[in-house]
């Protein structure tokens, strides 16, 4: 069978350039219809699976695997074999399992690739994520740290999401398929188009359902925080894996644990097959019922949860406490900005998308080892990023600078993070060319640059290897 790895390089394209190794879904086969040879047959296929994956901007369907009670030729299928409502077909083939490959192979499955451009591709909408607002501490309102500015409200928890985005929903992913031609299977037997639509009864989630959910209870407060938790595969507690923290945005703060999995590629680019080969590691991706951190650098008592969760999991597992790393985007990278400023040796190093904090603050991050990717037209982390790395550097940190073309290749976004790592300095701040960042289909505004930064950020491989490279 060829490797489902090219199938997802071909896909994502400028996104990650990643593997998969999810299965879509097994689903028991049911005995094999009467007749043989060259006979004739039909109704033979017996169920239909939706299959997902992230990409940059969400999670989209990307294909339906329909499975036979025989094995299918895979030579005679072409794109005009099936039809699926509402959506292009590009590529048909057989498969011994229900997922993508770079090739077909006979086998009871049959695959249909559909297109990415589709309409109705992207099942991941700005729309109600079922996030809460945060039980208001009573404060009385507080000025920000460095003392200018309005007063923070009471209650800063329960500030919305940030730059102006309205949170994000996920579509249910189905389709229906119809067989427009007889289909062959290898011994022969002709199934012939039965003008009945096929409807999706399982959903296969690459990636994201390699992820197992949890909840952690803090032991002093009482205070519990749903979360996703990668284990690597073929996980072996002789040896220490290092671990990688992905904190969302607050467009995404939901009730739905899954939520942060498939908003983008924060969480699911370090648990790709194609990673996870080179870099095993385990992956944590907490979901926040409400926004955590405001823009007056203060962040809730989710906070010590968080970390108490990640020092929880290295005794649980076999974590290398010396390959701890922090990554967020918005609200997710001022978590990681404030856990670094209170633990300080916390993690080895952070990965900082799309976020800012008072640079009157950040003193104690001067001896971290920090990459930094912001827009220039995002009219809060670019001049926050400025502040910061101007006063880390005031602090002796050695920082060195940079602005990258958004629409780059990945072949070149690696040469830019080689030329930047070749500096040697403990912070690297890339910079995202004003007027790259917002895709075409989009209207270019700070907001647009800001939430289009982590779109961007997280196909960067080589940031990755970078990351994994520190060690505390």
């Amino acid at each position: 069978m060829g490797s489902r790895r090219a199938f997802l390089k071909q896909t994502l394209g400028a996104a990650v350039l990643m593997s998969t190794a999810a299965a879509c879904g097994t689903g028991a086969r049911r005995s094999a219809l009467s007749g043989g040879g060259a006979s004739q047959a039909s109704g033979a296929a017996t169920s239909a699976t939706a299959v997902t994956q992230v990409f940059g901007d969400g999670l989209k369907l990307t294909c339906v695997a329909v499975e036979y009670d025989k094995d299918i030729e895979s030579s005679t299928l072409s794109p005009t074999s099936f039809t699926v409502a509402g959506r292009t077909v590009t590529k048909v083939y057989a498969n011994t399992s229900p997922e993508p490959a770079d090739q077909g192979r006979n086998g009871s499955y049959v695959i249909l690739e559909l297109s990415l451009d589709d309409a109705d591709a992207l099942l991941t909408v700005q729309g109600d994520t079922g996030g809460q607002k945060a039980p208001s501490s009573g404060a009385e309102p507080t000025s920000p740290p460095n003392g200018s500015g309005p007063a923070a409200p009471v209650g800063m928890n329960q500030i919305g999401p940030a730059s102006g985005a309205s949170g994000y929903a996920t579509k249910q992913a189905t389709a229906s398929v119809t067989q427009a031609v007889t289909v062959t299977a290898v011994d022969g037997t002709n199934y012939a188009p039965t003008g009945t639509a096929i409807p999706t009864t399982r959903t296969s989630n690459l990636i994201v359902d390699d992820f197992k959910q949890f909840t952690y209870k803090e032991p002093q407060t009482g205070e519990t925080l749903n979360y996703n938790l990668y284990i690597p595969k073929d996980y072996d507690k002789s040896k220490q894996y290092p671990l990688v923290l992905f904190m969302h945005d607050s467009g995404v703060t939901s009730t739905t644990t899954t939520a942060t999995l498939t908003q983008g590629l924060g969480a699911v680019s370090w648990a790709s097959p194609s990673d996870q080969a080179k870099r095993p590691a385990f992956v944590l991706a907490p979901q926040y019922p409400y926004t955590i951190v405001n823009d007056y650098s203060q962040a809730t008592d989710l906070l010590d949860t968080t970390v108490d969760l990640v020092n929880d999991l290295t005794t649980r597992y076999s974590i290398d406490r010396n390959r701890l790393y922090t990554t967020g985007q918005s609200m997710g990278g001022m978590m990681s900005i404030a856990i670094d400023i209170k633990y300080p040796d916390l993690f080895a190093a952070s990965f900082l998308v799309a976020c800012q904090w008072d640079p009157a603050l950040v003193s104690p991050m001067a001896s971290d080892k920090l990459w930094i990717v912001v827009s220039q037209g995002d009219s809060k982390a670019y001049p926050g990023q400025n502040a910061i790395t101007a006063a880390l550097e005031k602090e002796g940190a050695k920082v060195s600078r940079a602005v990258w073309d958004g629409t780059s290749t990945a072949p070149q976004f690696h040469a830019d993070v080689t030329t930047m790592a070749s500096q040697g300095a403990a912070i690297n701040y890339a910079a995202l060319k004003q007027g790259t960042v917002v895709p075409p289909s989009q209207a270019g505004n700070p907001g647009g640059d800001h939430h289009n930064t982590w779109r961007i950020a997280y196909t960067i491989e080589g940031v990755r290897e970078w990351i994994f490279r520190q060690q505390g």
